[in-house]
């Protein structure tokens, strides 16, 4: 089974104070023009999306830096509600088997956590709201976790993802310079990637 874990990007959960993602009509067959043609005006960090070390690092790598490998491949889905401890961490580090982790449900990741998470060179947390820390303070979480070379994955949807091992692709777009950049992010049973 593939699981589409993207929100979709016009009508996509926009951190505060971050622009919402807008689409502006070019060209129209309706109107007589030859094609159907969009410009977008977009946040780097909005919808679905990867932070790069540079959203928080005046000289962390930026997501053109990262290449492809941290956001492809196994991955292990938690589900979790409330804060994720350091206890929490460390039980999803025991049972993970996989270098990504990605937790679903209303959670926070607390510092504690972050350092368990970070100590431990996870490759790749994910999380369902639009940052992986405390939504009024989200600074301590990121530094952590990206000054130890974890990428986070923000703005899953989750819903209807049994917990267990996937195959993750989340590779975002390929944006020059950027500390971030939105993603089509989708999972896949491992029965069904073995028949790929």
């Amino acid at each position: 089974m593939i699981y589409d874990i993207s929100q979709e990007l016009f009508s996509c959960r926009v951190y505060p104070g971050d622009p919402a993602p807008e689409k502006q009509t070019l060209q129209s067959i309706e109107a007589g023009q030859v094609c159907n043609l969009s410009a977008l005006s977009l946040c780097a960090h909005n919808g679905t999306h990867v932070d790069a070390p540079f959203h928080f690092f005046r000289d962390g790598r930026t997501v053109d830096e990262l290449g492809l490998a941290p956001f492809v491949g196994a991955c292990r889905v938690f589900r979790h509600a409330g804060d994720v401890t350091a206890a929490d961490a460390e039980r999803m580090l025991a049972l993970a088997d996989a270098e990504r982790i990605l937790i679903a449900g209303p959670v926070t990741v607390t510092a504690d956590a972050a350092r368990v998470f970070a100590a431990a060179k996870l490759r790749l947390l994910g999380n369902e709201s639009q940052t992986v820390g405390p939504e009024g303070a989200p600074m301590e979480v990121h530094l952590l976790l990206l000054g130890a070379g974890t990428v986070l994955l923000e703005g899953l949807v989750l819903d209807g993802v049994p917990e267990g091992r996937y195959l993750l692709n989340a590779a975002p777009l390929n944006l020059g310079g950027c500390d971030g950049a939105p993603c089509r992010a989708w999972l896949m049973t491992p029965d069904e990637a073995a028949g790929v």
